[in-house]
């Protein structure tokens, strides 16, 4: 298959196109880096992306920005970004996916476990990973051509330990290989309107 990975450059898009690079032709694509580059925040962007690569088999979604604050002090500007960025950039990518994908393809987006399991200063987050994944499920009884939409719900990654520990007090992690899995169910299996939770 040939399979475009979103975010490929971050700790779990690397993770990603190791463990599917091993079976698929892998088209790497970052904000600012990998073989094509895009803001998926733009549909612009995402669409010219599309364009430029042409038919694809699958599409993978590992990239999106959130804000972190206190409730009280939470800004609608920063709310803004994870609905920008986080939601809306991979609806973006569905969105347009759908007319370039070979029929039966499959789209997967990200989520986390905050969409489950709030934390302190984490309202936008659970807010915008669990519309991401309501979004799935509407989506996946609509899609034409045996198109399936799943998504990815990790916690932790072991390998963010160091930045993001103090957010997470008494959260088991996950390493980005064992959340990689759920990336290779959701593409090569044959499910979809699921969340795949890596807890």
């Amino acid at each position: 298959m040939k399979i475009i990975v979103i975010g490929a450059t971050g700790t779990v898009g690397k993770a990603v196109v190791e463990q599917l690079g091993l079976r698929h032709e892998i088209v790497a694509v970052g904000s600012s880096s990998g073989q094509y580059q895009a803001d998926i925040g733009d549909i612009a962007q995402v669409r010219a992306l599309f364009e430029q690569i042409g038919k694809v088999d699958a599409v993978v979604v590992a990239a999106g920005k959130l804000a972190f604050a206190p409730l009280g002090e939470f800004t609608p500007e920063q709310f803004r970004v994870g609905l920008d960025s986080k939601l809306m950039g991979q609806v973006n990518v569905a969105q347009v996916a759908q007319d370039f994908l070979n029929d039966g393809g499959s789209i997967t987006l990200t989520s986390g476990i905050v969409a489950d399991q709030p934390i302190r200063n984490g309202a936008s987050a659970t807010m915008v990973n669990a519309a991401v994944e309501g979004y799935a499920r509407g989506a996946a009884i609509e899609l034409p051509r045996g198109l399936r939409i799943n998504v990815v719900s990790p916690t932790l990654l072991t390998e963010s330990l160091d930045s993001y520990g103090p957010f997470f007090r008494g959260f088991e992690t996950a390493p980005a290989s064992r959340v990689a899995l759920a990336y290779s169910r959701s593409v090569e299996g044959a499910q979809t309107g699921q969340v795949y939770k890596v807890w």
